[in-house]
Order: C-alpha cells, then sequence, then structure tokens
C-alpha cells in the first residue's frame, strides 16, 4: 500500500485523484491533503478518507475546518505546514496538484525528501524548472508526469529501449476558440472561454487553455522531464484528444498513447507506476470514431503560445516573470477587469520589463515571481 500527500485535493486534480483512491483502498491511503480555501470540501474530504493530517492555506477558513472535524484530526494552517507535513516518512508519494506559483515551494520540499513526485502543477517546472530537476537528481527523487500529455510522451518512452527522441509532437485541443477568427476572440468573455470542448478543468488552466499559454507551458515542462531541446518539440491542434501526444525517433517511427479524456488514467499511472491497476469508466471505442485531425497552432490567433517559445529562448529568470505576469493576467481576466488579448499583452510586457537573471538561484525566482507578479498588476 502506498501513502499520499495530496497538494491541492480540492481541485480538479486532487479530487479526481481520491476518485482512484477510492477504487483502489487496498493500494492508497491519503495521508494528507490541502487546499487554499475550499474549507466544506476539504472537511468531507478528510472525513471521506479519515486523513489525520489536513492544510488550510487561507488563515480566514482556518477554525472553520478547526470545529468541522473531530478529535484526531490535525488542522494545521499555510504552506509551511504543507512543506513539513510532505516529508514524513510514512510518505511515499506526494500529489502535486495546487494551482499556480504556490505550489512550487511544497514541490521542492518533497522533492528534498526524496519523494515520488505525481507531478500536476505546470508552474512549478515552467517558473524553476533547472532547479526543481536538479533538486530531484540531488536527492534520487522521481517525477511522474500527471499531464495528459506529459504521461503520454512518459508511456511512449517507456517502449523506446533508450533509444534518443528526434521530435516530441506536443498535441493540444485547440480550446473553445479554435475556429473563432481574431476579431471575435478579442472580445471572448469569460464565460465562453470557461467553456472547454474536451476537459474538465478549474478556471485558471481553462482559461491558460483558451489562450494556449497552458500549450506552452507544456512545452517548457517537456523540456525538463524529458531533456531535450524546444527546437524538438512540436506543437499540434488535434481537436478529438483522442491522441493525447507521441513520440518521433530518429527512424522516422512515430509511438502515440490513445485514450479518452480522463485525467485520472495519467494520475493513476503516476501513483501505480509501474503497475497498470483496472480503473472504471468509459472506453474508447474505435468503431465510434469519425477520423482524427491535425492542425498548425495558429500564432497570431494565440500569441500566449508564441511568448513561452520566446521565453525558453531567453531563459534565466524570463520564464518564471512570463508564469507570474500570466496569473496575474488570467486573474484579472477572470474577475472582467481585462480583455482577452490583455492577457498576452501583459506578460510580453513583463517579459521584458523584469530584471533579467542568468542563472536564478530558488531565491530569485520567489523574488522575479513577486516583481513580474507586481508590474502586471500595475498594468490595469
Amino acid at each position: 500500500m502506498k501513502t499520499l500527500a495530496i497538494l491541492g485535493s480540492t481541485g480538479s486534480i486532487g479530487t479526481q485523484t481520491l476518485d482512484v483512491v477510492r477504487q483502489h483502498p487496498d493500494e492508497f491511503r491519503v495521508d494528507m491533503i490541502s487546499a487554499g480555501s475550499n474549507a466544506a470540501l476539504l472537511v468531507q474530504q478528510a472525513l471521506a478518507f479519515k486523513v489525520p493530517e489536513v492544510v488550510i492555506c487561507n488563515p480566514e477558513k482556518y477554525q472553520e475546518v478547526r470545529d468541522a472535524l473531530p478529535s484526531g484530526y490535525n488542522v494545521h494552517l499555510g504552506i509551511e505546514s504543507a512543506c513539513e507535513l510532505v516529508k514524513k516518512p510514512e510518505v511515499d508519494v506526494v500529489v502535486a496538484a495546487m494551482v499556480g506559483f504556490s505550489g512550487l515551494k511544497p514541490t521542492l520540499a518533497a522533492l528534498e525528501a526524496g519523494k515520488t513526485v505525481a507531478l500536476a502543477n505546470k508552474e512549478t517546472l515552467v517558473a524553476a524548472g533547472s532547479i526543481v530537476m536538479e533538486s530531484a537528481k540531488a536527492h534520487g527523487a522521481c517525477i511522474y508526469p500527471v499531464d495528459s500529455e506529459h504521461s503520454a510522451i512518459f508511456q511512449c518512452l517507456l517502449g523506446a529501449d533508450g533509444n534518443p527522441i528526434h521530435k516530441i509532437h506536443l498535441t493540444a485541443s485547440g480550446g473553445p476558440f479554435r475556429t473563432w477568427p481574431r476579431e471575435k476572440i478579442s472580445s471572448a468573455r469569460k464565460e465562453q472561454a470557461l467553456k472547454h470542448p474536451n476537459w474538465s478543468m478549474g478556471a485558471k488552466i481553462t482559461i491558460d487553455s483558451a489562450t494556449m499559454m497552458n500549450k506552452g507551458f507544456e512545452v517548457i515542462e517537456a523540456k525538463w522531464l524529458f531533456g531535450v531541446d524546444t527546437s524538438k518539440i512540436h506543437v499540434v491542434v488535434h481537436p478529438e484528444s483522442v491522441i493525447h501526444s507521441m513520440v518521433e525517433f530518429e527512424d522516422g517511427a512515430v509511438m502515440a498513447q490513445l485514450g479518452l479524456p480522463d485525467m485520472r488514467i495519467p494520475i493513476q499511472l503516476a501513483l501505480a507506476y509501474p503497475r497498470r491497476l483496472p480503473l472504471e469508466g468509459e472506453r474508447l471505442d474505435f468503431q465510434k470514431l469519425s477520423g482524427l485531425t491535425f492542425f498548425e497552432p495558429d500564432m497570431d490567433k494565440f500569441p500566449c503560445l508564441a511568448l513561452a517559445f520566446e521565453a525558453m529562448e531567453k531563459g534565466g529568470n524570463i520564464p518564471c516573470a512570463m508564469n507570474a505576469a500570466n496569473e496575474a493576467a488570467v486573474a484579472a481576466y477572470l474577475k472582467d477587469l481585462i480583455g482577452f488579448y490583455d492577457i498576452p499583452a501583459a506578460v510580453s510586457k513583463v517579459m521584458s520589463g523584469v530584471n533579467f537573471v542568468q542563472n536564478p538561484t530558488v531565491d530569485d525566482i520567489f523574488e522575479t515571481n513577486a516583481q513580474a507578479f507586481a508590474l502586471a498588476n500595475s498594468l490595469w
């Protein structure tokens, strides 16, 4: 039996992780869960799964959680508590499912403790990829990707027998605005941007999918996870979301991982690896597939994708600045403070406005994040 700590248990990935645990009570038990502000759901999860360690990050919600849980449940406050709890000797796997830059610190804490990390938090590798990967190597920690695309690449490489990657084909659904002209996208409201055609995700990642910044993040993640240059990563729009990504080898052979858009599949693989456990749910039926289509992404309609490639080319702390600016801009868009294309405009301004650091330390990353966030918020 593996013991889990789930960072961000009330979000989309966290709740689906708990569904996997529910299906396999003899395989997994949960020692710790954490949430930002969703106290009610956090309490429900703690009681349903008998989780002894519960972390709420919003201080205004602490007493609500404390009062709702009986004796025997330890309620903690804040990120620092989560950082300590992931280090517990009995924790085998840390599910890093927090949204945004806030996931970096506890993920690093888990890696420094030599834990296996099931990584769903994109911003961790985007903001501090070299630091994260160096920490994992130094402490003998394993990182298994939870993103469907990176899990697909990981699964393809399992059958590669060490042969080098010629190219990664990273698939993208295209989001809700794939077929919209640029003029129409410019006036898109958040209600429209939040209607993803294939996946059910949290608000922030759904907006990132609509702008295709999400795919830009995944390009950066793939670089660090699989040790390839961004020139070897090709983004292809695949609206059906059946092929989750592909790996091309030197002889021209291409391996792909297929399946229905169900995040529980990569979550369960990351938790149980190298085993594949049964999973309830709908299966891919090839007889029902009318076809699989592929397109090049339109960088003019989706400039955030181009900005991600630019950030990686500049290197240093610029990807961190890009991430912070995007996080601030998406929050502003969700509050109806700015328009859709104000998001990439803000990101571009911040990327060129922050102090450049070629080889950032952890402290540099946190300083860059704060500077970029403040600079972005000064734009509206």
